[in-house]
């Protein structure tokens, strides 16, 4: 495949190296023991702190946590520009330290308030002012989420703007249409998580656009998107149904040092917890093309892999999608909509994973996903899409549970903060061919 050749020749111009270093060895980072946080000495980038947490919904009502403070809101964003032969999108291979394979593609621009602002004493991002532009053409405008168990209230800005001149390349960004993005997807870890974020924010008239006439309407998944009728539940009633979830259920964070936190075990080089799937770590990174190429800093990662998954069944002739509303520690308003699945490989009480373990189910996409590799080292979970014949295996349905159009998954999309990133990753991988 010639964007795999590409993505490995752009490997091959670099030099990587991590090590686990204590944590007494990061440079300009300060792990406060008086204020039991970790913290870049500039004030900027974001802090690791504990958190306790309280809530009234589920099996598990307390537990305490580390968590990544990120305030500052970023760019995700694309540059698409028509040619000859159609719509193309701005790649970039982009190295990240937590990548499983290093290189991934990503945004045109993959940036934090830090970065851009320079805030590391590095070099200006590239193509940086196409997107600060105030006379930029916007194809997309949003503020989504990110992983909601890892960090606290954390969005950035999902945008994606059109440009009609020519725009200069460089050694390490390509051109790809649509359909070459969504058959990268069908790979393992190639199209990174702030790719997939930005890309599932297209609607039906934007997918349409940037197919280049590829789209299918007879599409099962393109009939689900543009269906109006046949709906299990209405939109009224879906709405309904997640605004009494917010309001039944209560969630209460309270800051805590990391020294205290119950459960959790500091040594010189770890955070860990024999409860939780992640641990803290610190890192001491070489990466030869970056804004900065040698630096130092915290990451998350991961005990072992996830599984999230999608089961969907064709209702009254409409494919629906089994939603789940998730609480988590960082959501910004309780509950967010997140996959029928959202688990750890371990957690085998999750409800409906014995449907992914069964053979008689039809499996639309099966891939794994790198997690931001910027904060996660080397996180990789299984995405998939699981088609049952009959929606009424998983009946009766938990009251966090409800079956959904594409149709109208998106109107939820079309407001910030809705769908998670899980449910936003899946949903980036659906071909509409």
């Amino acid at each position: 495949m010639q964007i795999v050749e590409w993505i490995e020749y752009q490997r091959s111009l670099v030099e990587v190296r991590i090590e686990h270093i204590p944590f007494a060895e990061l440079s300009k980072w300060t792990f406060s023991q008086s204020k039991g946080i970790i913290k870049h000495d500039s004030g900027g980038f974001f802090t690791i702190e504990g958190i306790e947490v309280k809530t009234s919904f589920g099996e598990k009502k307390r537990w305490d946590q580390p968590i990544i403070n990120q305030a500052e809101i970023g760019y995700l964003g694309f540059i698409v520009r028509k040619f000859q032969d159609g719509y193309k999108f701005l790649v970039q291979a982009k190295i990240e330290p937590g990548n499983i394979n290093y290189v991934q593609l990503s945004p045109t621009i993959q940036a934090t308030k830090s970065n851009f602002t320079q805030v590391h004493g590095g070099r200006k991002p590239d193509y940086l002012d196409y997107f600060a532009n105030p006379n930029k053409k916007i194809v997309v405008d949003q503020l989504q989420s990110e992983q909601s168990e890892r960090f606290i209230k954390k969005r950035n800005r999902n945008i994606i703007i059109e440009v009609e001149d020519k725009v200069e390349d460089k050694e390490n960004f390509i051109w790809l249409t649509l359909a070459e993005i969504k058959d990268a997807l069908k790979l393992d870890n190639v199209l990174n998580m702030d790719s997939r974020t930005v890309i599932s924010n297209l609607n039906y008239s934007l997918l349409n656009k940037f197919y280049n006439n590829e789209m299918n309407n007879e599409n099962n998944f393109t009939k689900s998107l543009t269906s109006m009728n046949s709906q299990l539940y209405t939109f009224a009633e879906l709405k309904s149904w997640l605004t009494e979830l917010k309001f039944k259920y209560d969630l209460s964070i309270r800051s805590k040092k990391l020294t205290d936190l119950r459960d959790w075990e500091i040594t010189d080089y770890e955070i860990r917890s024999k409860l939780h799937k992640f641990k803290v770590i610190g890192a001491d990174i070489t990466i030869s093309n970056r804004e900065v190429a040698h630096w130092t800093q915290p990451l998350m990662e991961a005990v072992e892999e996830g599984i999230f998954a999608f089961i969907v069944s064709n209702i009254n002739g409409v494919l629906h999608f089994l939603v789940q509303a998730k609480l988590e520690s960082g959501c910004l308003d309780k509950f967010e909509l997140a996959p029928t699945i959202q688990c750890y490989e371990s957690e085998i009480t999750t409800p409906y994973l014995d449907i992914l373990k069964s053979n008689k189910h039809k499996i639309i996409h099966d891939s794994w996903q790198s997690e931001e590799g910027g904060r996660f080292f080397r996180e990789q979970n299984r995405n998939m899409i699981i088609e049952i014949k009959d929606y009424r295996e998983c009946q009766p349905l938990s009251e966090n549970y409800r079956w959904m159009t594409l149709n109208q998954l998106y109107r939820f999309m079309e407001f910030n903060n809705y769908v998670n990133i899980q449910a936003r990753s899946i949903l980036a991988t659906i071909d509409y061919r």
